[in-house]
C-alpha cells in the first residue's frame, strides 16, 4: 500500500515555535520554529514511511469562512514578530529541497488538506491502495478519516503524536467521523471564535447524535427531546446553522494533486544539509531519515552507474 502524508504547515509551525525556547542561526534570526518543524516533520517521515508528501499553508488574507462571520478567528493573538519571517524560512528551505507546497488565497490549510484528501478517493487514485496520513494539530479535520485517511496528532511536545482512524474518533469524541461537523454545529468552536447551541456541551451532543445521527436529524425530532434542550436548539438555530458551515472543511479548492511531483524520491539529504548547514542547525543535519539518506544515496549511485 503507497501511502501520502499531508502535512497542516501552519499547525506545526506554531506547535514548534511555542515547544521550543529561541533559537538564533549563524546571523542571528530566530529559527526556533523552523528547527521544530523539520524536527517534526523528520520524525514524521520515520513514523509513517511515505511515499508521497505534501505540506499546505495558510494565507495571510482573509478566507471565505470570514465572509461568511466576521467574527471568526478574531479572538486569536496576533502572530509573534519573531514568528513570520520563520514561516518564509520554512518555505524556501521545503522549496529547496523539492517538497511539494500548497497555499491559496481565500482558503485554510485544512481545505487544502480537505481537497486532496478527496481526490484521493477519485478511481484512479484508489486503484493505487493508497492511504492518506494527515498530520495536524486542528481536530476539525477529523471530519475527513474515513477507511483510507488517518489523522496524526501532536499530543505534547513536538515528536509525542497519536494517530486516529474511525475508531479512535469514535472513542475519543462520541460521535463518528462523519458527525464531527455536527458535533461543531452544536458545541461551537472557541479557538476559532464561533458559538454552537448555548448550553449544549460535548457530552450532550454526542448523546444526541448517537440517538440522531445528524444535525438535521435532531431538529427533525424536536418535539421527542426534553423541553430544555429543545428550547436550546430552537433559539440557536442560527447560529448553530452558521456553525455548522463554518466547521466544513471545503473539499473542492482549486488544486491538483499530482503524485509524481510529490514523491519522496526527489528529496534530496544533500540539499538538507546545505540549507541547514546556513542555518547552523548541526544537530539536526545527523538526524535526516534514513529512508532520505538511502533514496540520496540509490540515485547518486545511479547517477554513476550512467557516467
Amino acid at each position: 500500500m503507497s501511502k501520502l502524508v499531508l502535512i497542516d504547515g501552519n499547525a506545526i509551525l506554531f506547535r514548534a515555535y511555542h515547544a521550543l525556547p529561541p533559537l538564533t542561526s549563524k546571523d542571528g534570526t530566530i529559527v526556533n520554529a523552523v528547527y521544530g518543524f523539520f524536527s517534526m516533520l523528520f520524525k514524521i517521515i520515520e513514523q509513517t514511511t511515505p511515499q508521497y508528501l505534501v505540506v499546505c499553508f495558510d494565507r495571510p488574507k482573509p478566507t471565505f469562512r470570514h465572509a461568511l462571520y466576521v467574527g471568526y478567528h478574531a479572538n486569536r493573538p496576533k502572530m509573534a514578530d519573531d514568528l513570520v519571517p520563520q514561516i518564509g524560512i520554512v518555505h524556501e528551505v521545503l522549496e529547496k529541497i523539492d517538497v511539494t507546497i500548497f497555499e491559496v488565497d481565500g482558503y485554510e490549510a485544512d481545505d487544502l488538506i480537505g481537497t486532496i484528501a478527496y481526490q484521493t478517493q477519485s478511481a484512479k487514485l484508489k486503484a493505487q491502495n493508497l492511504e492518506t496520513i494527515i498530520v495536524t494539530g486542528d481536530r476539525d479535520l477529523l471530519q475527513l478519516v474515513n477507511p483510507h485517511v488517518k489523522l496524526l496528532m501532536p499530543i505534547t511536545g513536538i515528536t509525542n503524536m497519536s494517530l486516529f482512524d474511525e475508531k479512535a474518533v469514535e472513542e475519543k469524541y462520541g460521535v463518528k467521523p462523519r458527525q464531527f461537523i455536527d458535533y461543531k454545529a452544536l458545541i461551537g468552536d472557541a479557538s476559532d471564535n464561533y458559538p454552537g447551541v448555548a448550553g449544549i456541551g460535548p457530552k450532550t451532543a454526542s448523546s444526541l447524535l448517537r440517538k440522531y445521527q445528524t444535525f438535521e436529524g435532531l431538529y427533525e425530532h424536536m418535539s421527542e427531546l426534553p423541553e430544555k434542550i429543545a428550547t436550546r436548539l430552537a433559539t440557536d438555530a442560527e447560529q448553530a446553522v452558521l456553525a455548522k458551515k463554518l466547521a466544513t472543511i471545503a473539499c473542492d479548492v482549486p488544486i491538483t494533486l499530482n503524485l509524481a511531483y510529490s514523491d519522496c524520491c526527489h528529496i534530496d539529504a544533500d540539499k538538507i544539509k546545505e540549507a541547514f548547514e546556513k542555518l547552523g542547525f548541526k544537530t539536526l543535519q545527523n538526524r535526516i531519515p534514513k529512508q532520505i539518506l538511502e533514496e540520496t544515496k540509490r540515485k547518486k549511485g545511479d547517477q554513476l552507474g550512467l557516467l
